[in-house]
């Protein structure tokens, strides 16, 4: 139904008394956000305990936030996940994916293998590869660099998304090298940007429970701030759903805007919700309290609130379609993302804690799904370099 001038004045005086019944302190922190001004860890965690119409209204801010920064182009990478090992010393208990050494399911792709599937996905309009996997027991130290020099020989042009910061950790370790200078090699090889993965929450109270062995928050920072000054770029990612509070979440995203504001190198934030029916966290019960994922609000409002928090830091938000589905990571872009992510052709760790959304998205039915929310779908690069827009 069409409304017509005089009806929309008598809707009006409805939706300011409608407005009026916000929270005044959920007022003032959509107002400070929509005047720029910088949203602090107690503003967002006020945010996420949000309900009703304080939820709408933040809904309402986010999407307008990220229409005047972004506008409405909603990009997408044509990619390739590359898992090459399921072997792992560390064994989280939030993931399915790990095996060890021995497992009758456990695998070791060769290098072939991880060529010809780069060569692939490049013939088929890829223009990235994601390689990571898991922490195999005695890895030779020159095993991600030997990759990467595979690769890049056979398809040069590709752009290598690469070894998130537990493994560059590790990498060093089993070359016996620092930290540093791994990351200088790795670089010198071709990895064009890191992942960044392996945060979950960083905070070493919950990485204790859900993640005793991996590295440490500080550990995180040091690796993404390093990779930073060497001129890698990274992602940001959170995992929230599982034991974290609202609290842990908002510090968490305080300390990815800080290292932003500190080194300018992160090219997007990626909110992960838990995927918990076949992990070990929740089917053994090895933690109290373990949840099963994050609720649809909590999605929701991860979206908005990230968007509010990170706005004029890292402007692209990138909705999981494996996480939450392909009709509700599209609803997500209407509460504040702006990438749809990618069609990563391969996806095995989400499917493995029991994800069920597939593996593969063509690009053409992202186009349709961008379209259909009245938005124009773009393809970018890794690094958010726009490539095509399908006016």
């Amino acid at each position: 139904m069409n409304l017509s001038a005089h009806d929309s004045d008598i809707l009006r005086p409805s939706l300011e008394n409608l407005l009026s019944k916000i929270d005044p302190v959920v007022a003032s922190i959509l107002d400070k956000a929509l005047d720029g001004k910088a949203i602090s860890v107690d503003d967002c965690v006020e945010l996420f305990e949000t309900k009703g119409i304080d939820l709408n209204a933040l809904i309402i801010v986010a999407d307008e936030l990220r229409r005047t920064t972004v506008g409405d182009v909603v990009t997408y990478v044509i990619n390739r996940n590359i898992n090459f090992t399921n072997i792992c010393i560390n064994r989280c208990g939030f993931c399915a994916f790990s095996r060890s050494y021995g497992d009758k399911d456990s695998y070791f792709l060769p290098i072939e293998e991880v060529v010809r599937m780069a060569k692939e996905a490049w013939e088929l309009g890829a223009t990235e590869v994601c390689i990571q996997a898991g922490l195999p027991p005695n890895m030779d130290g020159n095993t991600y660099i030997d990759i990467c020099k595979a690769v890049k020989k056979e398809v040069p042009d590709i752009h290598i998304h690469a070894f998130s910061p537990e493994e560059v950790v590790y990498g060093a370790l089993r070359l016996g090298t620092t930290m540093e200078d791994y990351l200088k090699m790795l670089k010198e090889v071709g990895v064009g940007s890191l992942p960044g993965t392996a945060a979950e929450i960083l905070d070493d109270e919950i990485r204790e429970m859900i993640s005793p062995n991996r590295i440490r928050t500080k550990d995180w920072i040091r690796v993404i701030k390093a990779a930073h000054r060497l001129g890698i770029p990274t992602t940001s990612t959170i995992m929230y759903g599982h034991i974290e509070n609202s609290l842990h979440k908002a510090k968490h995203i305080a300390i990815i805007r800080n290292i932003q504001k500190e080194t300018h190198g992160i090219t997007e934030f990626v909110p992960l919700s838990f995927v918990h029916s076949e992990t070990p966290i929740y089917k053994k019960g090895l933690v109290k309290k373990i949840r099963r994922g994050a609720t649809g609000a909590e999605v929701v409002k991860m979206y908005a609130v990230s968007r509010l928090m990170l706005n004029d830091d890292i402007k692209n938000i990138q909705v999981s379609w494996v996480k939450e589905g392909k009709k509700f990571a599209q609803f997500c872009l209407n509460v504040g993302a702006n990438d749809f992510g990618g069609t990563l052709i391969n996806e095995s760790i989400s499917r493995a804690a029991g994800a069920i959304h597939g593996q593969l998205l063509h690009p053409e039915e992202f186009r349709n799904m961008i379209r259909d929310i009245g938005r124009i779908p773009a393809q970018r690069s890794t690094t958010y370099d726009i490539l095509r827009i399908y006016d």
